[in-house]
């Protein structure tokens, strides 16, 4: 099924182009004002990290999760299954056109935190919200009071998938699991079942500075659990901008496949 569902998808080199077309300062390119790295971490009144403040976190372009992988040496490598190998290499073949972040569609898991538009982290006591700017300008819902995942039976597959977090000293762990699997896993178009499961590590360890790790756990799509990880520049003052991606939707309603067919298959269309 997920095969059959990207072979469906039509290239849509010019939806891509417009959803990655951004600033210097939001792919993380140099030519903004050097950080101070020594200015300490920010905390709440009951010592715990704070991941907020006046400001945003500017997300950086992670484009091929390959480069990022944790202790990495020459021969590292994506622990691919031969489907998740071949449709890597298909994605490549067309220069990633199908990419179904470009059809306005949220980047889900770990690409979340490594799309290029900027995210506000908001913290309460038994959860942490994330607010993205860009994609389908969702947000993300972090439980932190003690609950399990529910049972596979009644666990509702979604983009972003059901996390639960805690703290391990001052660093933010988050389990996530109950994946759909509409999503690529990055630019590059790495793929993933619905048995994606993810482990977060976030840490600031000073105030300009959030380090983001994720341990990738599919057994659907790879041989062995494998580890990506990057770190995020703070943005003092900045505020998230009104970025409407699903505008762009009423033009999908003329999409078709490479044989023709609708690549949106609807029962009745508004007009």
């Amino acid at each position: 099924m997920l095969i059959q569902y990207f072979k469906r998808l039509i290239t849509v080199a010019a939806v891509v182009v417009l959803l990655f077309s951004l600033s210097a300062t939001a792919l993380g390119q140099p030519g903004g004002p050097a950080l101070d790295r020594h200015v300490p971490t920010p905390r709440l009144d009951d010592g715990r990290v704070d991941f907020g403040g006046d400001g945003v976190w500017s997300l950086p372009w992670i484009r091929n999760f390959a480069a990022r992988i944790v202790d990495a040496d020459e021969d590292s490598s994506v622990p691919f299954l031969p489907w998740t190998k071949a449709m890597h290499e298909y994605n490549a073949s067309n220069n990633v056109a199908y990419d179904p972040e470009g059809f306005c569609l949220p980047p889900g898991g770990p690409r979340s935190m490594g799309t290029p538009y900027p995210i506000e982290i908001i913290q309460h006591r038994d959860r942490i919200i994330i607010i993205f700017e860009g994609g389908g300008h969702v947000w993300r819902e972090i439980h932190m009071d003690g609950r399990q995942h529910p049972d596979k039976e009644t666990l509702n597959p979604s983009y972003f998938g059901h996390s639960v977090g805690h703290w391990e000293g001052d660093t933010l762990v988050v389990d996530t699991v109950g994946f759909n699997e509409k999503t690529w896993l990055d630019f590059g178009g790495h793929m993933h079942s619905d048995q994606l499961h993810t482990i977060e590590y976030i840490t600031r360890p000073d105030k300009n500075t959030l380090h983001y790790e994720a341990t990738i756990d599919d057994p659907g799509a790879y041989t062995e659990p494998w580890t990506v990880a990057w770190d995020i520049n703070w943005s003092e003052g900045q505020e998230l901008a009104d970025y409407i991606c699903q505008e762009n939707n009423k033009y999908m309603i003329d999409l078709t496949d490479d044989f023709g067919n609708p690549f949106f298959e609807t029962t009745a269309v508004a007009r």
